[in-house]
């Protein structure tokens, strides 16, 4: 077996994440999350379409994960960032943590709004 190394030249991957936090970095973020390639923020959650919006310049989509199963995202939350040019890929907490790090490691433009795994 061939072990090989990923590079994240231009982003932070997501190192770990458990039922109530995300590392990142060397950040330890115990809320809901928003990672992108500069960062992570904590993040108020889908009352807060606001700070995804923020990232419209730099990110093509965002992955939001639900918690801990797939719930479809607020019709205003999803329209919110429509509108600002935002693609939505709704998934799990766990599957948006793993593909987000597959696509930065790719150089993809994305961000990952997290719900705590615990949640849902």
């Amino acid at each position: 077996m061939q072990l090989t190394e990923i590079d994240y030249p231009d982003a932070q991957p997501i190192e770990s994440y458990g039922p109530d936090f995300f590392r990142i970095g060397d950040d330890k973020i115990a809320a809901p999350a928003l990672v992108h390639a500069k960062g992570a923020t904590v993040w108020r959650g889908l009352d807060d379409p606001a700070k995804v919006i923020e990232l419209a310049a730099e990110i093509d989509f965002i992955l939001l994960g639900t918690g801990a199963e797939l719930r479809h995202a607020p019709k205003e939350f999803r329209e919110a960032l429509e509108a600002a040019g935002i693609g939505v890929e709704v998934m799990k907490t766990s599957s948006a943590c793993r593909t987000y790090n597959v696509l930065v490691s790719e150089g993809r433009r994305v961000a990952a709004a997290l719900l705590p795994a615990g949640e849902g």
